[in-house]
C-alpha cells in the first residue's frame, strides 16, 4: 500500500493530494492514510501537510552510494573496504559476521536504516532510513586488552571534531563517548571487542550520529533529549562528506595513539569535554556514586572528587549531571 502511494505522488510531482482522496483510492480511513504517510516519512520521504489542501511530496530520500562515498575518502586505509546496506537489525551484527568471514583492518558498514539499532547498555538507538549516519568500523589493533577502552575515547574525539569541521555547530563531549549539542544527544558510540586466549581478536566500532533528522522523525520520549546536526545548524548536511571526514580523523587519531599512546588522546578528549569540572552521579553496578568530574586517568576512567574529599574512579555507568 505504500508503494502504491508513493507511486501516486511521484506521478503528481508538487501537487497536493486531500487525505479523503487518498481514502476513496485506497479504500482505507484517514487514519490508515496518515499511518501510510508517516510510514513513508519514516523512510526518509518529507511531506507538506496543508489542512484542506491534503498532501504532497516535496522530498526523496538521498541514498548513499559506494562509489560516490569512495571517491570522497581522505583516507589510506579506513572505509576502503566498504558495503552500503539499506536496511539491517543492526550493523554491529552484520560487521561482526564480517570479522568472522575476514574482513580487512578499517572495513567499514554502512545501513541506511537499522531496524533495531543498539546503544550502550543495551539501550536502542533510534535509526531511520536516509537520515542518519548507522555505521559499524572493523578494527584489528595490536594492542593489549585492557587498553580497548582507549578506542572508544578516541572515536568520540575524532566524530566530535569531524562533525565541527562540516557543521560549525558547537558539540561536546559527555563521559565516555556520547556527543551533545545544547546538552541533547546528537551521536552515540559502542565499541565491541572479540578476544580469544586474552587477545583481543577485533573490535567492531559502531557510530549512530543523527545527521538530518526533524523534529518530527523523534518518538515523544527522545525529543526532550535527542537532536540531530540538520535541527542544530538549520541546514541539510551531505552525509557522504561527514562520513568521509570522520573516517578521516578516527585514521588520524588512531595514527596518533600508536605513535604516542594514549597521553594525547588523553588531553584531546578533557579539550572537548563537558564533563570535567562539573558535579555528577554516575550509575554503577555498586550504586550511585557521586562527585565533581576532575578528568580521565591513563586507563580512560573518569576521576571524581567526592564530597568527602576523596578520589575515586569509575570505569563505566551511566553519567547525569547535577551541576
Amino acid at each position: 500500500m505504500s508503494d502504491q502511494l508513493l507511486a501516486w505522488f511521484k506521478e503528481h510531482p508538487d501537487e497536493f493530494i486531500s487525505g479523503e482522496e487518498i481514502s476513496r483510492r485506497l479504500d482505507i480511513s484517514r487514519t490508515a492514510v496518515w499511518k501510510q504517510i508517516n510510514r513513508l516519512r519514516s523512510k526518509g520521504y518529507e511531506f507538506e501537510a496543508v489542512p484542506k489542501l491534503g498532501y504532497r511530496l516535496v522530498q526523496m530520500p538521498t541514498r548513499l552510494d559506494e562509489v560516490s562515498l569512495l571517491a570522497k575518502l581522505k583516507t589510506s586505509k579506513l572505509g576502503h573496504q566498504l558495503r552500503i546496506i539499506a536496511r539491517t537489525e543492526s550493523t554491529q551484527n552484520e560487521a561482526a559476521a564480517w570479522a568472522q568471514q575476514g574482513a580487512e583492518d578499517g572495513a567499514v558498514i554502512i545501513a541506511e536504516e537499522q531496524t533495531m539499532g543498539r546503544g550502550r547498555h543495551g539501550k536502542s538507538w533510534h535509526s531511520p532510513a536516509g537520515k542518519g549516519i548507522w555505521m559499524s568500523l572493523i578494527l584489528r589493533p595490536q594492542i593489549p586488552l585492557q587498553f580497548t577502552p582507549h578506542l572508544t575515547l578516541l572515536a568520540a574525539v575524532a566524530l566530535c571534531r569531524a562533525m565541527k569541521r562540516v557543521t560549525e555547530i558547537e558539540l561536546g563531549i559527555k563521559w565516555p563517548n556520547d556527543i551533545l549539542h545544547d546538552n541533547k544527544k546528537v551521536c552515540g558510540i559502542l565499541t565491541e571487542s572479540s578476544a580469544e586466549d586474552e587477545r583481543l581478536v577485533h573490535v567492531i566500532a559502531g557510530f549512530g550520529i543523527s545527521v538530518n533528522l526533524d523534529a518530527h522523525d523523534y518518538p515523544d520520549e527522545l525529543k526532550a533529549i535527542a537532536t540531530s546536526l540538520k535541527i542544530a545548524s538549520g541546514k541539510e548536511i551531505d552525509r557522504a562528506s561527514l562520513i568521509a571526514e570522520c573516517l578521516f580523523q578516527l585514521e588520524q587519531l588512531y595514527k596518533l595513539y600508536v605513535e604516542q599512546g594514549f597521553a594525547p588522546i588523553r588531553a584531546l578528549w578533557e579539550a572537548q569535554s563537558i564533563t570535567i569540572g562539573r558535579s555528577v552521579t554516575v550509575g554503577t553496578p555498586n550504586g550511585p556514586v557521586s562527585g565533581v568530574a576532575q578528568g580521565l586517568d591513563e586507563t580512560g576512567a573518569l576521576i571524581l572528587l567526592g564530597e568527602d574529599g576523596c578520589y575515586r574512579k569509575i570505569f563505566s555507568g551511566d553519567i547525569h549531571f547535577t551541576g
